[in-house]
C-alpha cells in the first residue's frame, strides 16, 4: 500500500464499439463485435487475402475542427476526441499546468502519415510533401498535442512498448503521483494503423487470423479453434490524480488505481517465455503494489488475443497465480486488438466492470468451445455480481508484462 493514493476520476474512450465510453460498454455488454471487412476503404487495392479489421466506430475526425483534422493523424485525433470525453467526465477541472501531466502510449505513432506522404514524394516530388509530416508521423504526437490542448507542463511522455503501451501509460502515469512530479495526469494510449504493410507484416508472423468469411467470429480468444487476432484501433484516456487532489476540488471518483506491476521477458522479441516467468512477475508485482492477496481479485480482465500460444501462455500464468482462478474476461474478441491502446481501452472497460458490478462477455464461446487446455472460468454471458477489486493485463511483442489492479473507492 503507498501514502499517495491514484484514483480515476474520468474515463473517454474511441474504440470500434462506440465513439465514447457508454457506447462501448453497452455494445461490450450486448456481445457486439467491431470487426468487419475493410478491404473497400483502409486496405483498398492491396491485394491482402485478409482484409478483415476492426477501425473506430465514429470517425474521430468528424468530432474536430476541419483545420485540426487537417493537422493531426489519425491517432492524433483519437487521442483528442478520448482525452476530451475524460476531461469532461473528469469534471473539467481547473488545474495548475505544472502539476499536470500527459503520458499516452502508441505501439507506432502515424504511421498512416508516413505512409501517404511517402507516397506523394514518390509519385510528385517533395515540394508537395506536407511540413507538417513529422509532428504528425511521430510517435509522442499524440501526447503532445494533448499537453498543448490541457496545458500540461508537468511532463509529456510516450512509452512505446507494443501491445502493453496503454497500460505502461497508466503505470508511468501513478509513478509521476506518487513521486510528488504531478497531481493529475492525462493518460491513456492510443493507435491507428490498419495499414497494408502492418496487416501484411502480422499475416507473415502468422498472428492474424485468417477466419475472413465472417468477420464477427474472426477474433476467438479462449477459443479451441482460435488462429491469430484481428487488427484494431482506438484511444483510451483516464484522467488518474492524487485522493488528496480530488477530494480538494470535489471530484466524483470511479475507482481506485491499486497497483501496477511490469516485468519484461528478456526470452523472445514476439513469443511469450516458455514458464510464463514475466506474466507471473508482472501480476505478483501488481498485486503486491495493491497490497492484496489473489483472494480479493473479482475478476480478471485478460490480454488474451486469440493467437494459440499466447492465450495458453496466458492462462497458465493466470492458474500459477490464482489456483482456481476468478472470472477471466476477454474483450478482444469484440473490439479486435487495439495494440497501443488495447491496454488503457481494458483498463477503462475494467473500471466500467467494477463501477457497474458486471463481468462483460467474451464472444464466440457460445458453443462451448472454450480450449480445454485453457483451465479458466471464461464469461460467456455478462455476470452480475460485486466487483470489489479486478487486474487488467496486458503483454506485448518485445516480453513486455504489465498488470493493473483497480478497486472500488
Amino acid at each position: 500500500m503507498h501514502a499517495t493514493e491514484i484514483v480515476v476520476t474520468g474515463v473517454g474512450a474511441s474504440t470500434p464499439l462506440g465513439g465514447n465510453v457508454a457506447t462501448t460498454w453497452q455494445s461490450l455488454l450486448a456481445g457486439s463485435s467491431g470487426i468487419r471487412d475493410v478491404g473497400m476503404d483502409f486496405l483498398q487495392g492491396s491485394g491482402l487475402p485478409v482484409t478483415v479489421a476492426a477501425p473506430m466506430a465514429a470517425d474521430p475526425a468528424m468530432s474536430l475542427s476541419p483545420v485540426e483534422a487537417r493537422r493531426l493523424d489519425r491517432v492524433q485525433q483519437a487521442a483528442m476526441v478520448a482525452a476530451a470525453e475524460a476531461w469532461a467526465d473528469a469534471g473539467t477541472p481547473v488545474v495548475d499546468g505544472t502539476r499536470l501531466a500527459v503520458v499516452v502510449g502508441t505501439g507506432v505513432g502515424g504511421i498512416g502519415t508516413l505512409l501517404r506522404e511517402d507516397d506523394v514524394l514518390e509519385s510528385r516530388g517533395l515540394r508537395r510533401v506536407s511540413p507538417r509530416t513529422v509532428p504528425m508521423l511521430m510517435p509522442n504526437g499524440p501526447a503532445a498535442a494533448l499537453s498543448i490542448r490541457y496545458g500540461a507542463k508537468a511532463g509529456s511522455y510516450t512509452p512505446v512498448s507494443a501491445c502493453s503501451s496503454g497500460a505502461e501509460a497508466l503505470v508511468q502515469a501513478a509513478r509521476l503521483i506518487r513521486s510528488g512530479e504531478a497531481d493529475m495526469v492525462i493518460a491513456g494510449g492510443a493507435e491507428a494503423a490498419i495499414t497494408p504493410i502492418t496487416v501484411a507484416s502480422f499475416l507473415q508472423t502468422r498472428a492474424l487470423s485468417t477466419r475472413t468469411a465472417d468477420p464477427g467470429s474472426a477474433s476467438r480468444p479462449f477459443a479451441a479453434d482460435r488462429d491469430g487476432f484481428v487488427l484494431g484501433e482506438g484511444a483510451g484516456i483516464l484522467v488518474l490524480e492524487s485522493a488528496q487532489h480530488a477530494k480538494a476540488r470535489g471530484a466524483v471518483v470511479l475507482s481506485v488505481l491499486r497497483g501496477v506491476g511490469i516485468a519484461s521477458d528478456a526470452f523472445h522479441m514476439t513469443a511469450p517465455a516458455d514458464d510464463g516467468a514475466g506474466q507471473i512477475s508482472a501480476i505478483h508485482k501488481a498485486l503486491n503494489d495493491a497490497g492484496m492477496s489473489t483472494a480479493d481479485i473479482g475478476h480478471i480482465n485478460a490480454h488474451a488475443t486469440g493467437t494459440p500460444v499466447g492465450d495458453l501462455a496466458e492462462a497458465k500464468a493466470i492458474r500459477t497465480i490464482f489456483g482456481d482462478a476468478p472470472t477471466v474476461t476477454a474483450p478482444k474478441a469484440s473490439l479486435g486488438h487495439l495494440f497501443g491502446a488495447a491496454g488503457a481501452v481494458e483498463a477503462i472497460l475494467t473500471v466500467q466492470s467494477i463501477t457497474h458490478d458486471i463481468i462483460p462477455p467474451t464472444r464466440n464461446l457460445h458453443n462451448g468451445n472454450v480450449d480445454p487446455e485453457i483451465g479458466l472460468d471464461v464469461a460467456t454471458t455478462p455476470r452480475h455480481g460485486t466487483q470489489n477489486a479486478a487486474i487488467s493485463n496486458s503483454f506485448g511483442f518485445g516480453g513486455q508484462n504489465v498488470c493493473l489492479v483497480f478497486s472500488k473507492s
